[in-house]
């Protein structure tokens, strides 16, 4: 019998399975879906067409995308109880409490099997692909005391959130820069919330049960709520002039800087890179380049000081940094950030679902023990 790995770090180096969904090269900085690199599929690519990539292995042609489209469209509609539900709560419900029971409350919308458990296949996984931004737009009006907007079937995912969190037509450069954020945000191989999906699903657990998972795991602001950490940290700095100061006394403390640093990359996530240039489009198509001039000097700062300060680390800008600037700018609060996440991994949860179910195995890892032995028992009264 092999020896286990032992990787007290948060499993770090254990490989626990294979996919053919993305791959993380950290030490290179290179991400690709399905082999396709994400500097080549961020600029170019639509969220739709993503979908299509992760869920069938290519590239659509254009019948199949609007095949695609139109089923999406057709599935964005949500059960009139679960808009209910949401009516029902109080107005200050933490944003992703109010998307993780919702998304376990779709399940009772749909047929279940004799053991309990619904169908996982391509449709369960496009409805909640579908449903899932609605809900956000839904609840983000809804705590307003606002009725929520109706999805429109002529929109893409991008735009139609958009709408349906105003009830205005977006402008292009919106679009185009949530549209690269859900790309961006598709897949990322066995991160954490991935993982709990995949595991949930080892059980043979349905979909919902694994997405529900996923989105309960992607809460942690060591996740998830990230992007939200990263525009506090912002608005507390305020001006350039205090970002020096700010992140020579994080430093001192022995915190972190949030949104610098990520446990694949050694070098700029690059993501970072398409994120950055949205947040600047956006600032500049508002008027308003305010948090990202600041994000600009901060990560130039942050990582010029690291560099003086950790030089045996490799420490530059995630996913998170540039994500807060560019959603700040599109009108989205930042408790929803981690929402928004959400409405792009949804694509990559239910891949890894479907992919766990067709060679399924359970999750069984080993545990270093590391408890008391040879204890012997003691009557309760001599205790």
């Amino acid at each position: 019998m092999s020896q286990a790995l032992f990787a007290p770090a948060g499993l770090e180096g254990v490989v626990v399975g294979p996919t053919r969904l993305s791959n993380v090269e950290g030490k290179i900085g290179r991400l690709t879906y399905y082999g396709y690199d994400i500097h080549d599929l961020a600029p170019n690519a639509h969220f739709e067409e993503v979908v299509y990539l992760l869920h069938f292995g290519e590239l659509p042609t254009r019948s199949q995308l609007d095949g695609l489209r139109a089923k999406l469209a057709e599935h964005r509609d949500l059960p009139p109880a679960v808009v209910a539900m949401m009516k029902s709560l109080p107005k200050d419900s933490w944003p992703m409490d109010v998307l993780r029971t919702s998304i376990s409350m779709l399940s009772q919308f749909e047929p279940h099997n004799h053991d309990g458990a619904h169908t996982s296949d391509e449709d369960a996984a496009t409805k909640l692909i579908a449903k899932t931004p609605t809900i956000v737009a839904a609840w983000d009006r809804v705590r307003r005391g606002l009725e929520p907007v109706p999805p429109r079937a002529e929109y893409d995912a991008a735009a139609n959130f958009l709408w349906m969190r105003t009830g205005e037509e977006p402008h292009g450069v919106a679009v185009k820069a949530l549209d690269m954020y859900l790309v961006l945000h598709c897949d990322h191989s066995f991160n954490a919330s991935t993982f709990a999906a995949r595991c949930t699903a080892s059980t043979r657990a349905d979909i919902y049960a694994a997405v529900t998972t996923a989105v309960a795991t992607l809460e942690g602001n060591l996740h998830g709520g990230a992007p939200s950490e990263v525009m506090h940290m912002l608005e507390g700095i305020g001006t350039k002039d205090k970002v020096e100061p700010y992140v020579r006394e994080i430093l001192r403390r022995g915190e972190r800087v949030m949104g610098i640093g990520h446990r694949e990359y050694k070098v700029r996530d690059p993501r970072a890179q398409h994120l950055e240039a949205q947040a600047k489009a956006l600032g500049i198509a508002n008027g308003d380049t305010h948090w990202y001039d600041l994000a600009v000097t901060l990560e130039q700062t942050a990582v010029r000081v690291l560099q003086e300060e950790k030089p045996d680390r490799s420490l530059y800008a995630n996913v998170d940094f540039y994500s807060a600037p560019m959603l700040s700018s599109l009108g989205i609060p930042s408790d929803e950030f981690t929402c928004m996440f959400a409405c792009g991994r949804m694509v990559g949860w239910t891949a890894h679902v479907l992919e766990q179910l067709a060679h399924n195995r359970i999750f069984r890892p080993q545990a270093e023990y590391t408890g008391p032995t040879d204890q012997r028992w003691v009557p309760i009264d001599l205790r």
